[in-house]
């Protein structure tokens, strides 16, 4: 599995993996990771960024060889579609939209909304809506609507997963935390400007570029869905 897996320090390189923030945004603990710096910003490490993301990938590769599940979460704005595509091929759940507090924590009510959800769709799939008036189906349709910007990625989420793949550390702090209090293995790209101790594999990286997390995502998915063919055989 991850012996067909090649990481490139050129292609990372090409990719913009290499910037971090802005120097005087740079949190004391990713001073490891750092190579020195351009125009005021931060480089990596490339070649430990590679080490590090191979760890990352011998990890995912296991627990999905285990038949283990894990969830995609990226929020930032320009990385959303990135997120969704990739979660979608390979076959994992997603969070894209805002964090909903208690997604982990509190994962009993959020399956409560998500089966209502679902209850919903399906009601106005077979017609069962059809009996309400058309300003009580028009609402019905608004409430679906805005319950699949919330749920439409964790539909098929039964159960807690075994880990959890943030492409954005500092704007999903929320999920990591709540990760690290259900005891869920957290994979994280992390940029210059966190903390990443919160994070049990880190991949040191810029999360901002959208050619960056799309090299990291293109990496991850390849293990995860060469993984789940080798264990299926």
């Amino acid at each position: 599995m991850l012996k067909d897996i090649k990481l490139s320090v050129e292609e990372m390189e090409k990719a913009g993996v290499n910037f971090g923030h802005k120097v005087s945004k740079l949190h004391p603990k990713m001073k490891q990771y750092v190579s020195g710096m351009k125009n005021n910003v931060h480089l990596f490490d490339l070649e430990k960024t590679a080490n590090e993301l191979e760890k990352a990938l011998a990890y995912v590769s296991r627990i999905v060889s285990e038949g283990k599940s894990i969830i995609f979460v990226g929020t930032k704005i320009q990385m959303k579609a990135v997120v969704q595509q990739g979660a979608v091929e390979c076959g994992v759940p997603y969070v894209t939209e805002r964090w909903l507090g208690g997604t982990f924590t509190n994962f009993e009510t959020i399956q409560k909304r998500v089966s209502y959800f679902k209850d919903l769709e399906r009601k106005k799939e077979t017609g069962d809506l059809a009996k309400y008036t058309k300003k009580e189906q028009l609402d019905f349709d608004k409430e679906i609507a805005k319950l699949k910007v919330k749920f439409e990625g964790v539909r098929n989420m039964s159960k807690l997963p075994d880990a959890v793949i943030i492409f954005g550390l500092d704007k999903d702090i929320t999920c990591a935390r709540e990760a690290k209090r259900k005891g869920i293995k957290i994979v994280a790209i992390v940029d210059t400007n966190v903390n990443p101790d919160i994070v049990d594999y880190p991949i040191p990286a810029n999360d901002d570029a959208i050619s960056s997390v799309r090299y990291i995502m293109d990496t991850i998915k390849e293990v995860i869905i060469n993984s789940k063919n080798t264990s299926s055989k």
